[in-house]
């Protein structure tokens, strides 16, 4: 937001700390609409320090291109050294870059809000080849824009490799090789080149497979075996990225081959030195070294596993034989562990089954992991496995034991070892601690190296869930926080958007706990779970967009003010008229009495029907039209102080406007009341080509209606029919506002979750009338909380609140006329919920006595229930 160079100057710590954080960003700018341009780039590479002549001493450089009073471009370049100190300023009469004749700013001022991915190309300035990430700002018009040079992906990927013959490459969307561990500047040309010409044909033949993404591939490439990975990348920015990976097979199992020829060799010397002490012996010894032999051959072909080989009289034997057994149980230990730093989602079950495996892995006697807990500064006791010599408290200030790394005696005969856990930014995630016995091989560095990798590859492990959980607790923040805003929104309805989902939530959780009935087996797991409190929470978001006067309609006549004062104003103008009539002798005392009195019976009478709280009678519809038929003179014009949309909409409706004094009706249904469907008429109804989201709802013939015998003449409650698809249109809303979500896999049920509270079994519901077959149970839950809720709430302006009773006996009657499932409302009134929630969230004088025989009664039988879904 920006306007002027200096100000932008003052905010470059943002630039700043954005590079600092991510080493592979080239390059972070924001672009502006009349051409001007700031941008800030990492001064690390000699080429790119060369190419811009950077100073001694120089960590970035700061490149400005600013619009002149006088019409001018100034192109500036200001270096500045780590700390974001200015070095030197340079004015660049060479530097005219014009940043919207760039790709990556068109494609984000065309689509704003969207994070854009552009094809590769060359940079301006340091003539590297990258791609840009760019996206117009939600606040202002200025485009932001981060480069990747795809020579810093190179030297990532070439970090990565698992042996030294692995080949890797990153493809674009488009095909061109993004980075690779070959030298791509080989291939020469001035674009990123294709795959097929970078000669890896064992990379290419990879891409040409027509197995299954994400499958390990075993193939033979000109006589050598090769292990292939292709996995697709989708970085949410409707495009995805190709990540190949080939390993040769014979370095993946070089270690164990070679173990197994060095078994396999002793074995056969040990048989030939024990040949002379007899063909008895010597069978023997066959035999044990045939199972050692048959057992390193099975760890070659990477099959850890195996029963405990026998004991062997020969020490010699028996030393190799639990060699053997040890690096074959280590292996499969180790391989457990990956697999659980993979895949167990929970921190704390992840720890537990990593501390088993890891003190298996290790031959260790015990093994505790502590958490940091920054805000407090402290170490926190979070999983052990097995039992711990040294006297570890549960929590302590950091660091109190020993430094870490070094080793401590906890008793005679057995030794720890402390490694902090630190993740890829070098962040403090806790602390490992290992106790081990005091021998030979714990004390070997090559020990400390591996436990030490292990420790590190626990840490990245404890980071990555720790970011999840947070992610997912920002998550649901920013959701309960839109939920908030929306109860915040009218002060009818505070706390509807927090109330449903509890209510929802708990009586979700109560059919999963069901051991018997009808729900016995029904069960969530964690994702359907999860998805399900997002629908609940999210439920009501369309409301963001529901109109506050009709959300908050209490009276017929209430739009943004109450007109009722309009109307009561008329009836004063018709009161006055007769006290000038009886002036002028037109009307006598008692006839100036009469029609006084009949003025006030009328305006009470149009004063009460404006209220809606009873059925309107076809006597009270009539007895209001006659009475509006009344006339009442107007001097002024009604065409002055509106503003230029109603003029325009009036002289639409009324060209010629009549001449003053006019005539008019007490209470009218004005043409200018009736306001059309214009470009915006929502897309809801079957037949609409624009319908793209199946919803089947009926549209009204206005936009709305604000003739006032049109609202006072609504026969229950104080809303027209345009006024309720204006209430209605929130669930279409949230279906459009969460379909339009990129929501991961196993949560692609919230937009339907969310807005199928509002569809009945009969298939008369909205937004979509899904029939009732086609409702899952957590559809149906939300259903009858978002009921109970609506007849119990206590801040309704349009109506009182229902008692318990009240509430639940008309849900039995909406069960009845097939609008809630009466299977899951009986439920609902056995397991006593409705009690619970009335407890929690109704007032005192709301929770009357309950006829449950009643209520049951009147429900169906369970027989001609709706099947659970």
């Amino acid at each position: 937001m920006a306007t002027d160079e200096s100000s932008r100057l003052h905010a470059l710590d943002a630039l700043l700390g954005e590079l600092r954080a991510n080493p592979l960003e080239a390059a972070v700018y924001v672009a502006y609409p009349n051409g001007d341009f700031v941008l800030v780039r990492p001064l690390r590479l000699d080429v790119v320090r060369q190419s811009v002549a950077a100073p001694e001493g120089a960590e970035f450089l700061v490149q400005t291109v600013t619009q002149q009073p006088d019409g001018r471009r100034l192109g500036r370049y200001r270096f500045l050294d780590q700390a974001g100190n200015l070095q030197e300023v340079h004015d660049r009469a060479d530097y005219q870059y014009d940043p919207r004749t760039r790709p990556w700013y068109a494609v984000a001022r065309q689509q704003p809000g969207v994070v854009q991915l552009t094809q590769p190309y060359r940079f301006a300035t340091t003539q590297r080849l990258g791609v840009t990430l760019s996206k117009q700002s939600a606040t202002a018009d200025a485009v932001v824009g981060i480069d990747v040079a795809f020579d810093d992906l190179e030297q990532l990927l070439l970090s990565l490799r698992a042996t030294p013959g692995t080949r890797l490459a990153l493809l674009h969307g488009s095909g061109q090789v993004m980075a690779a561990t070959v030298d791509l500047h080989s291939v020469g040309g001035d674009a990123q080149p294709m795959l097929d010409a970078i000669h890896e044909p064992q990379l290419l033949q990879l891409l040409k497979a027509t197995k299954a993404l994400g499958t390990p591939q075993v193939m033979e490439i000109e006589g050598q075996r090769w292990v292939g990975l292709h996995t697709q990348i989708d970085i949410g920015l409707g495009t995805t990225l190709d990540l190949l990976q080939m390993l040769p097979f014979d370095e993946l199992a070089a270690e164990a081959r070679q173990r197994a020829l060095y078994f396999i060799g002793m074995a056969v010397a040990l048989a030939l030195l024990l040949l002379p002490l007899g063909w008895a012996a010597g069978k023997a010894i066959g035999r044990s070294i045939n199972l050692l032999r048959e057992r390193s051959l099975r760890i070659a072909r990477f099959d850890f596993t195996g029963a405990p080989l026998p004991p062997s009289r020969v020490s010699e034997v028996g030393e190799l034989s639990q060699a053997v057994q040890h690096m074959g149980g280590t292996i499969e230990a180790f391989l457990s562990l990956t697999e659980s730093l993979a895949t167990e989602p929970e921190v704390e079950r992840m720890l537990q089954l990593v501390l088993e495996q890891l003190t298996q892995a290790t031959q260790s006697e015990a093994a505790a992991v502590y958490l940091w807990d920054a805000p407090s500064a402290c170490m926190q006791h979070a999983a052990q496995a097995g039992s711990v010599a040294s006297s570890l408290p549960e929590r302590f200030t950091y660091p109190p034991l020993h430094d870490a790394g070094a080793g401590a005696t906890a008793s005679g005969s057995i030794q720890r070892l402390d490694f902090e856990l630190r993740g890829r930014q070098g962040g403090l995630q806790g602390l490992l601690v290992l106790e081990f016995k005091a021998d030979v091989a714990h004390e070997d560095a090559a020990f400390h190296r591996f436990a030490r990798r292990l420790s590190g590859m626990l840490a990245v492990a404890i980071e990555t869930r720790q970011l999840l959980e947070s992610q997912r607790r920002l998550f649901d923040a920013i959701i309960q926080l839109m939920a908030d805003a929306i109860d915040a929104k009218s002060p009818y309805t505070g706390g509807h958007c927090e109330r449903v989902p509890q209510m929802a939530i708990e009586f979700a959780d109560r059919l999963h706990a069901a051991s018997d009935g009808p729900y016995a087996n029904f069960r969530m797991n964690e994702n359907e779970r999860y998805a399900f409190h997002l629908g609940a929470w999210l439920h009501d978001c369309g409301k963001v967009t529901s109109p506050e006067h009709i959300v908050d309609k209490a009276t017929k006549l209430e739009v943004i003010r109450s007109r009722i004062h309009e109307v009561r104003l008329r009836f004063e103008i018709l009161w006055r008229d007769a006290e000038l009539a009886a002036a002028r002798g037109a009307l006598s005392a008692e006839q100036l009495r009469a029609r006084q009195l009949q003025l006030h019976d009328d305006f009470a009478f149009v004063a009460n029907c404006n209220l809606g709280g009873e059925f309107l009678s076809d006597e009270s519809i009539a007895k209001l039209q006659s009475i509006g038929a009344q006339g009442w003179q107007r001097h002024f014009d009604d065409r002055l102080g509106l503003s230029a949309a109603e003029l325009r909409q009036l002289d639409a409706l009324r060209p010629k406007a009549p001449a003053l004094p006019a005539m008019e009706a007490l209470l009218a249904d004005l043409p200018e009341h009736r306001i059309p469907w214009g470009d915006d008429r929502p897309a809801v109804e079957a037949g609409d080509p624009r319908n793209k989201y199946g919803f089947d709802m009926k549209l009204p013939p206005y936009q709305q209606n604000l003739g006032e015998l049109h609202n006072l003449c609504i026969r229950r409650g104080t809303l027209t029919d345009e006024d309720r698809f204006k209430i209605n249109d929130h669930m279409v809303q949230t279906y459009i506002m969460l379909k339009g979500l990129p929501w991961p896999a196993g949560l692609e049920q919230v937009p339907e979750l969310a807005a199928t509270h509002h569809e009945r079994l009969d298939g008369k519901g909205y937004p979509r009338r899904i029939p009732g077959e086609r409702l899952g149970v957590l559809d149906r839950v939300m259903a009858i909380c978002d009921v109970f809720e609506a007849l119990t709430a206590a801040d309704r302006p349009y109506k009182p609140p229902k008692t318990l009773s009240e509430t639940l006996r008309i849900m039995a009657f909406m069960c009845k006329e097939q609008h809630l499932d009466a299977e899951l409302f009986r439920y609902f009134l056995r397991a006593r919920l409705w009690e619970n929630f009335a407890t929690r969230f109704m007032k005192p004088a709301q929770q009357d006595a309950v006829d449950m025989e009643a209520l049951e009664a009147l429900l169906p039988t369970p027989a001609s229930c709706t099947a659970v879904a």
